[in-house]
């Protein structure tokens, strides 16, 4: 027996509404960094037998983890790099030089171990998990995690990208593989993607969320020519002018112009926040889910760690806005998760000093005060 459309839309509407609520829940859990522990992380570093604060931000990143876990004791094994791929239908306006199909063939590398970033992973002993969360007609694959929301994403200079609806799916997504891995027992995450055309939703939700002009926040991605850019710049002005999302509502942003990558990664910063786990942001991309993660739940800020500042035109401007300073500067724009990646054996060895250095009191040292000055 069919279902009259009058029901069928009912049951929908409150099929979202009960997944915005659980959403809500979610985010109210998350609670304000332990600066008691912080402080006592910040005293073990004084205590180390080298100046004071001269690890830099390798020093801050340590206390941050010991405030987001309330553990000076730091762990960062094991490991992940979550890759979220999909695809996105703006790449119908020429954006890109690459067709739909790079999306599923990279995807394919990553389940064999194949790709960049799997190859910086082996060296940071890191786990690579791809996840498919909506490549254009892509089958079930082995090593590939299925949490697809669609069939890929609208073309945005055409209308949203997606539904509210799927907006927080997505990031609820993003959540709940954050919440799989803690219980796995993985104590860090980095966060990676693959879509073709992802620079494109990026700058858009970029644009509108920092309130600034579409052609600063608009780079070449993987390389476009000079037309190719106009066509990148003509399509997000389009797309927002078109479909008018509010700078003040993160999930109708990334509803109207985002994709699904974005969406699920603002869920895995979220998730970092809600099951503390720290979070190590990727490039561009990253740093737009980052910022909407933020805007959703300022306390989730506790969570994000910057690895890179990417070389797109937006990369310094969206970590500005998250006041975080990243550990890498090194012009790198590879996506997948590399940047973040490339952090981890930074993070390794200043936790190494951090835990194994001998003290100022062990060595026969009298320990540096802090004098004031420069």
């Amino acid at each position: 027996m069919d279902i009259p459309q009058k029901q069928q839309g009912e049951e929908e509407g409150n099929k979202m509404e009960k997944n915005e609520k659980e959403l809500q829940r979610l985010l109210q859990t998350v609670t304000g960094p332990d600066e008691e522990a912080r402080k006592a992380a910040h005293q073990k570093w004084d205590a180390c037998a080298k100046p004071l604060g001269s690890l830099g931000l390798l020093e801050t990143a340590i206390e941050k983890i010991a405030a987001l876990t309330g553990s000076i004791d730091i762990c960062l094994s094991p490991r992940a790099v979550l890759v979220l791929c999909a695809d996105n239908g703006v790449i119908a306006q020429g954006v890109t030089q690459s067709d739909y199909d790079v999306t599923k063939i990279v995807t394919n590398h990553l389940a064999m171990g194949r790709t960049s970033v799997c190859r910086m992973a082996a060296v940071a002993n890191c786990q690579v998990v791809p996840v498919d969360m909506g490549v254009l007609d892509y089958p079930p694959t082995e090593g590939v995690l299925n949490r697809r929301i669609a069939n890929g994403t609208g073309d945005i200079s055409q209308g949203p990208a997606m539904s509210r609806k799927q907006a927080v799916q997505a990031v609820l997504t993003g959540i709940e593989l954050v919440r799989e891995q803690k219980e796995k027992g993985t104590r860090l995450l980095a966060t990676g993607e693959m879509g073709i055309g992802n620079t494109t939703t990026s700058s858009a939700v970029a644009s509108v969320m920092l309130g600034r002009e579409v052609t600063e926040m608009t780079g070449r991605g993987a390389g476009l020519s000079n037309e190719g850019l106009l066509r990148k710049i003509d399509a997000i002005q389009r797309a927002i002018q078109l479909n008018q999302p509010d700078p003040n509502d993160p999930l109708d942003v990334i509803s109207k112009v985002g994709g699904f990558d974005i969406a699920g990664i603002c869920g895995v910063f979220l998730g970092g926040a809600i099951y503390q786990v720290p979070i190590l942001a990727d490039g561009f991309i990253s740093a737009v889910a980052a910022l909407c993660a933020v805007r959703m739940c300022p306390k989730a800020e506790k969570a994000i760690f910057a690895s890179h500042v990417s070389a797109e035109p937006a990369g310094r401007l969206l970590l500005d806005a998250l006041h975080l300073l990243p550990l890498i500067t090194a012009g790198m724009r590879l996506g997948e998760g590399t940047g973040a990646v490339a952090a981890i054996p930074l993070l390794d060895m200043a936790n190494a000093v951090y835990g194994e250095s001998y003290t100022f009191e062990q060595g026969g040292i009298t320990p540096y005060v802090p004098l004031g000055g420069q």
